[in-house]
């Protein structure tokens, strides 16, 4: 075995391969059939807890029903005025409208049996269905002061003889005052038809043998399936079963292949419970189910891997080997010569990768040369032609001595703005310049043109002070500016506004410079935009069509800060136009 593992990388993947995903199959079996276990029993009880609330909805309703009934006949002035009467003092027709009141007060109720109003002394009660006989005794005859604490009583299940025939009834009594003095004069009783409610309880389904018992407070059957009596205690059927606390829950009773699942839920505003059993022997079955199609996945699953490891095995280390046999008969002493390919996987991936590295490396030398030149030509752009600036600055200062000397304010004042215009463009050369200083040089282009053009122009500039200090790249303000001077500010009728903002934040400083001249059509910003998203290498491609100045410093900001920080323009026609960038902070 060591001998075979050891000659073949073939042998070694294969071997580690199948074993890594055999047992993570294995494992997910025996989990798959586990939680499946669990989830079947928690399903079960979800499902009989649901069963149990809507059959505490329907007996919550019932109750509800029953118990506004009564109070209703209590206020009512016929049943009042006959139980106050004397006995000499009823007579016949009082009792007949009565009884036809009952009866239509129940004629919609079918799981109403019968409805007593039963006098003090020797009056005779009434009842909308003739009563023969009864085996209600009320809660008085063991508890006396029952009804001092307590406004109404639920009675267990007896037994009830009318003309209709004998039926088994739970009622519900309570006294009744009368409305002037809150005297006692007598008791109304409203008898349930538990066939009614047994009908309801046992079309509630819990799983396959499965069932339904409605319990009364001493835990006695109300009703339940056919083989149960009623009046029976819950312990007889299932002797040391554990309390039942709370509203509603779960708990297990007995154990191995008799186990069960109990549900249970207190029906509220009446001392009745709903107890669902669910035999543990339907979660087995259904486990067994599981069990077997987790088996006979799991198998499959296996013979799949197996099958599927050795091909993918023989896929990878073909190329491998081939690439080992070429790599052994290469000669040392000569470079290595570009490798065939004969897959697209990673193994042929890694060789064209090796192929055109060297191709690779040539191409970026050049692109990173071209990108300096590129550099440099657009920063010479920028200075646009190169003088003599001692002479220059010279010569201008001679004519603002001059015009000093004349008297003429106007022409000395252009002159110092284009003097430090130009001291500020030539710069000896360097790149970068403070943000103030930047705007400075703003200024006195500003300055310039405001002499030039009087009463066309108004400046503004919202800048944090904070920010007066932080790096940039020069030129980049004063060419906007202009483009907003001469294609907006000029082309409108009337004085002109022309902004600068300033922001910074943690995504760096943020420039708007914005006009309210005549802006751009969108067919014309839509040329502008595309124009300005040319690659700066590619700017021989350009039509020579103007925008020259947002050209130059668009390529500019690309060069130096990369593609983040180029113009981003936005324009209404007749309204203006704003042109912003961002630079990191430096």
């Amino acid at each position: 075995m060591k001998r075979w593992l050891g000659k073949s990388l073939k042998h070694k993947l294969s071997l580690l391969i199948i074993i890594a995903t055999m047992v993570p199959l294995l494992f997910l079996g025996l989990f798959s059939y586990n939680m499946a276990g669990g989830i079947t029993e928690e399903k079960a009880k979800i499902s009989g807890m649901n069963t149990l609330r809507q059959l505490d909805a329907y007996l919550v309703t019932m109750a509800k029903d029953v118990e506004n009934m009564s109070l209703f006949l209590i206020g009512h002035s016929e049943v009042q005025s006959y139980l106050k009467s004397r006995e000499r003092e009823s007579n016949y027709t009082q009792q007949t409208s009565i009884i036809s009141f009952l009866t239509n007060l129940a004629f919609s109720k079918g799981y109403i049996a019968n409805i007593i109003i039963e006098p003090l002394g020797a009056k005779q009660p009434i009842s909308h269905k003739s009563l023969l006989r009864s085996e209600f005794i009320d809660i008085t005859e063991e508890t006396p002061g029952y009804y001092k604490e307590h406004p109404k009583w639920w009675s267990n299940v007896h037994r009830q003889w009318t003309s209709d025939g004998m039926r088994q009834v739970i009622t519900l009594a309570r006294p009744i005052r009368s409305t002037d003095k809150y005297k006692l004069i007598g008791n109304v009783q409203i008898n349930v038809d538990q066939a009614v409610i047994a009908y309801q309880v046992r079309q509630a389904a819990l799983e396959k043998s499965g069932f339904v018992l409605l319990l009364d407070e001493h835990d006695r059957i109300i009703a339940g399936p056919p083989d149960m009596e009623t009046n029976i205690s819950l312990s007889t059927f299932y002797p040391g079963m554990e309390k039942m606390e709370g509203l509603s829950g779960t708990l297990n009773y007995g154990e191995g292949s008799g186990m069960k699942t109990v549900l249970y839920k207190s029906v509220s505003g009446v001392n009745w419970k709903l107890v669902g059993i669910i035999p543990a022997a339907e979660y087995r079955s259904q486990n067994q189910y599981v069990l077997t199609l987790t088996a006979v996945a799991v198998t499959v699953a296996m013979l799949l891997v197996v099958i599927l490891v050795v091909f993918l095995i023989q896929k990878i280390t073909k190329p491998l080997s081939t690439l080992t046999k070429f790599l052994k008969n290469s000669s040392p002493e000569e470079p290595l010569p570009a490798i065939p390919v004969t897959t697209i996987d990673e193994v042929g991936q890694l060789v064209i990768s090796y192929n055109r590295l060297s191709s690779r490396i040539v191409k970026l030398t050049e692109e990173v040369k071209l990108s300096e030149s590129l550099k440099k030509e657009a920063d010479m752009q920028a200075l646009q032609v190169q003088i003599n600036p001692h002479f220059l600055y010279n010569t201008l200062s001679s004519i603002q001595w001059l015009a000093l000397m004349n008297k003429d304010s106007k022409i000395a004042e252009m002159v110092g703005s284009l003097s430090d215009f130009l001291r500020f463009s030539l710069n000896n050369g360097q790149e970068y310049c403070s943000v103030h200083q930047e705007m400075e040089h703003v200024r006195n282009y500003v300055n310039i043109q405001s002499i030039r053009y009087p009463d066309k122009l108004i400046f503004l500039v919202h800048m944090d002070d904070s920010i007066a200090e932080q790096k940039m790249l020069k030129l980049l303000l004063q060419p906007l500016v202009e483009n907003a001077m001469l294609h907006g500010i000029l082309k409108r009728d009337g004085v002109g506004t022309i902004t600068i903002h300033v922001s910074c934040d943690e995504d760096g400083i943020h420039f708007t410079v914005e006009d309210d001249g005549v802006g751009m059509n969108d067919e014309r910003l839509s040329w502008l935009r595309a124009q300005l998203e040319l690659h700066p290498a590619h700017e021989q491609e350009r039509p020579p069509q103007g925008s020259y100045g947002l050209r130059n410093v668009n390529n500019r900001l690309y060069l130096h800060y990369g593609k983040d920080s180029v113009l981003r323009i936005e324009s209404t026609e007749g309204q203006g136009t704003r042109v912003m960038f961002t630079l990191p902070v430096l």
